[in-house]
């Protein structure tokens, strides 16, 4: 079997190709844009079609897997053709090269595709994007849908392993075990469904493995507020001091859902021995990580 992973330098993707290279045999390749990373083709999904690399447009492809997108949500508000360009005409190309090869299409999602009035939500809740960063993510999913074979995948508040280490979570907890001082701000009014990347790439072995098709939420057990993800990493390092806000004193670019999230319900049902990890799993194993180095 024959995957590709666009956007494998990223978060979702690169812990999809990583997971996927060590529990199959498939040929698995991957793909970055701007973030060179060694193994990976370089490769710009929005461009031209006609124009993408030959080992893309000439290898018969079983799975295409979609990850990458422009993700900073104020940014996509203010810039709404670059907005368009890296979500939707990379989605439009990525589906057009699907149909050359019969490939399945799995298409990463957001939340932000709802309101954010009545989360977490399920499969068939009514979408409401509210920003242009949300809307351009619906207008993908909509193109996605009309192959006869693919996965939508909605997935949110993402952290975990990564190369460059950007996640929010990642990123403070490594700054706190070398014993530096954080001063974090959250929101007590913007709730979500944080999940690890590595369980979203377990989760997509899966659905490969059963050809499943149609859309899927992946959430994890932890559904809270900005500020109670950061109460979580306090009760592992007293150097974190947290402030709150409301999110309307930030006066962002993007209209955030406020009461977003997933209901994995549908995924958990079909897939009952499947273990979502959560926060507090992934603070654990990199504390211990931590103390077997010194």
């Amino acid at each position: 079997m024959n995957i590709l992973i666009v956007g494998a330098s990223g978060l979702v993707g690169g812990n999809i190709y990583h997971h996927l290279k060590a529990v199959s045999e498939f040929n698995i390749y991957g793909t970055y844009n701007s973030f060179e990373v060694p193994n990976l083709i370089r490769f710009n999904s929005s461009i031209n079609y006609k124009s993408y690399p030959k080992i893309i447009l000439e290898t018969a492809w079983d799975v295409i897997i979609h990850t990458g997108a422009l993700t900073n949500v104020d940014f996509c508000e203010e810039n709404i053709a670059d907005s368009e360009y890296y979500t939707v005409e990379s989605t439009i190309n990525l589906v057009k090269l699907s149909k050359v090869h019969h490939s399945k299409l799995i298409y990463i999602s957001t939340d932000y595709i709802f309101d954010g009035k009545d989360g977490p939500y399920r499969e068939d809740a009514q979408v409401n994007p509210l920003s242009i960063y949300g809307k351009h993510k619906l207008i993908s999913e909509n193109i996605v849908s009309q192959l006869n074979d693919y996965l939508i995948l909605r997935i949110t508040n993402v952290y975990g392993d990564e190369l460059r280490n950007k996640n929010f979570l990642s990123r403070i907890t490594q700054d706190l075990l070398l014993g530096n001082e954080k001063s974090v701000s959250g929101a007590t009014d913007q709730f979500a469904s944080p999940i690890n990347a590595l369980d979203i790439a377990k989760a997509i072995f899966n659905l490969i493995i059963d050809d499943k098709k149609g859309v899927y939420h992946l959430a994890s057990t932890d559904y809270l507020s900005r500020v109670q993800f950061l109460q979580i990493i306090k009760k592992y390092f007293n150097l974190l001091k947290i402030e709150s806000y409301k999110t309307s004193d930030l006066k962002q670019k993007a209209e955030r859902p406020l009461r977003g999230g997933l209901n994995a319900e549908k995924f958990l049902t079909e897939y009952s021995d499947f273990h979502f990890t959560n926060i507090d799993d992934y603070i654990l194993k990199l504390l211990k990580a931590h103390d077997a180095k010194l």
